[in-house]
């Protein structure tokens, strides 16, 4: 499907397929990114569902997912192109038995065969419909930020040996941030910004009796209950939707039909991975179960 074909109806049908449950602010914030292409920013907790609108976007579209993982100290180098230099030193010694000239050597191993692509490059350059992912873009340097916003901004590179590089046709862009730190403004004024927060209680039961369908789905409304009740804690990390989902599947695997302390205490290594995490919610999970199972 062309981006300019995408519609609310198509979006909401593709994400149900998809088994991606989200809210209406959510859906109007991704439509309106992929029709006025704009980046959309995805901000909010670890966890949350942020990377999978790239994925699900992926699909959807019928489009190729090129995924930039971002880190401390990732540079232009692994983000946008590498010289293949030993590949060129080969060529180089071969054209030096033959005696050429270095102008032709240089213009020869200069070119794109030599050119070791990059997530960036690679999302301007191919020809098919590409989703850009650009994951966790707060772990980057601002500096990296900033040659990020260039690139954006014009879709274009220019490679000093080669000339300036076009995007054959303009990518999705999807960003997500963990907000580990603040990303400047003038990258937020070029994306349409959503806040993704891990989805209500009745949310994330769907999504559990979904994803694991051999759990009671009593059951997995307990399950929603109890770990929003966890993320309200003063945790370190909050359970993410994925850990969730595991939780479930351990209570399946242990035979667990009702949800108590003990078999929450079980399988609690599954949804809290510090511990000082799991020291700080054990005295309050005889309180949390009781609370779901109310709900």
């Amino acid at each position: 499907m062309d981006a300019s074909d995408l519609t609310l109806d198509r979006l909401r049908e593709g994400l149900e397929s998809s088994r991606y449950y989200t809210n209406a602010r959510v859906e109007t914030a991704i439509l309106l990114a992929v029709r006025l292409g704009k980046p959309l920013l995805a901000e909010g907790p670890a966890g949350a569902g942020k990377t999978e609108i790239g994925k699900v976007l992926t699909e959807i579209l019928g489009a190729e997912l090129v995924r930039l993982q971002c880190y401390e100290g990732l540079d232009e180098a692994r983000a946008l192109y590498e010289w293949n230099y030993q590949k060129q030193l080969l060529r180089i010694q071969s054209d030096r038995k033959e005696e050429r000239a270095w102008e032709d050597v240089a213009q020869d191993v200069f070119s794109r065969d030599y050119l070791l692509e990059r997530p960036l490059l690679r999302a301007l350059t191919s020809k098919k419909p590409v989703v850009l992912l650009v994951d966790e873009i707060d772990k980057a340097d601002e500096e990296f930020e900033a040659f990020l916003l260039e690139v954006l901004s014009d879709f274009q590179i220019t490679i000093p040996e080669l000339g300036t590089i076009r995007a054959v046709r303009r990518p999705v862009v999807v960003l997500t941030s963990n907000r580990a730190r603040e990303l400047s403004e003038a990258l937020r004024r070029r994306c349409l910004h959503v806040y993704v927060d891990f989805p209500a209680p009745l949310v994330e039961a769907t999504i559990v009796a979904r994803k694991v369908p051999e759990l009671d789905a009593e059951l997995a409304r307990h399950i929603a209950r109890f770990v929003a009740g966890l993320r309200k804690l003063d945790l370190r990390k909050a359970p993410s939707i994925a850990e969730t989902l595991d939780f479930a599947r351990a209570l399946v695997a242990l035979g667990v039909r009702e949800l108590d302390p003990a078999a929450v205490r079980s399988a609690a290594g599954l949804l809290l991975k510090h511990e000082e995490d799991l020291r700080r919610a054990d005295p309050k999970i005889s309180a949390l179960v009781n609370g779901a199972r109310g709900g």
